[in-house]
């Protein structure tokens, strides 16, 4: 009796609230909410842990010890990267969020000794995948700039047609670049104009270590020297092509055995919707038989 009183109390109190809120024109609870929360961006909870993860790292990255060979090798590599941290924050941040999912082994040996087994992998995996994401954001960030490649070459060649001032050829080119290569474009250009055009050329093609781009750059280097260049960079142009050409047919080939599972699958329909008239009309012929 007394739980079917503050049910009725309480939705009467709810209804009154309501009715008073719509006379008054007052904002929902939802609306209030939506107008706090207006300006303020949402951090999902991957962005919170990576940030917790980072600020760890800075302090113990102090701990970290690595020989001057590993330190050097990292140091470049994460530069070329664009990760703005040092060696030891690096390697602190991979053992910090390794360490994150080993905590969990603790508590599942109590409740679940079977679940430390892939919880053990995950620790393992975290820390090979956190150690290689360098490597993988520098492979990446060469291969768009290599898919730049041809039409950067290209470009060159009709701009050597007109003049041979390299730093507006390259001025020009970096409005319509991707994003990876127009920053290192930035860069190449700003340390243009603040010293020698060659050292600028021959720093830019040790940050990119791509094959094709110092292909370019030695080009625009005899350029700068007084060669001619046109016939150089006809060259580079067809062979970036053919290059371009071999490496859209291997992303193609890559495609059909997608395609091969939806085709089979359209098959097997096809198959089935045969066999169902044929049972069928053998069913309704025996049917008729009897």
């Amino acid at each position: 009796m007394k739980i079917l009183i503050l049910m009725i109390f309480t939705s009467f109190g709810v209804g009154l609230f309501s009715l008073l809120c719509g006379m008054l024109r007052l904002p929902t609870l939802r609306t209030g909410r939506a107008m706090g929360n207006a300006g303020k961006k949402e951090t999902p909870l991957s962005e919170v842990i990576e940030g917790y993860c980072e600020a760890g790292a800075t302090r113990f990255a102090g701990l970290v010890r690595m020989n001057e060979y590993k330190r050097a090798r990292l140091e470049k590599t994460l530069k070329a990267a664009g990760i703005e941290m040092t060696p030891e924050e690096f390697q602190a941040r991979a053992v910090l969020k390794a360490g994150a999912w080993a905590m969990l082994i603790i508590p599942a040996l109590w409740i679940l000794p079977l679940l430390a087994v892939p919880l053990l992998v995950l620790v393992v995996l975290t820390y090979l995948k956190e150690t290689g994401s360098a490597e993988e954001a520098l492979r990446e960030k060469r291969e768009a700039i290599e898919g730049e490649a041809y039409r950067f070459a290209s470009t060159i060649t009709q701009e050597l047609k007109n003049g041979r001032d390299v730093l507006s050829m390259l001025e020009r080119y970096k409005r319509n670049a991707g994003d990876a290569f127009r920053k290192e474009l930035d860069v190449l250009c700003a340390d243009m104009r603040s010293g020698s055009y060659e050292a600028a050329l021959t720093r830019f093609e040790a940050r990119v270590g791509s094959a094709q781009i110092s292909d370019v750059t030695r080009g625009l280097i005899g350029v700068i020297r007084g060669d001619d260049g046109g016939a150089y960079f006809q060259m580079l142009t067809r062979d970036f092509k053919e290059a371009e050409l071999r490496r859209l047919k291997a992303k193609a080939a890559k495609i059909p055995p997608k395609v091969r599972v939806f085709s089979l699958a359209m098959l097997m329909c096809y198959l089935a919707t045969f066999f169902v008239i044929i049972i069928y009309e053998i069913i309704n012929s025996m049917g008729s038989m009897f």
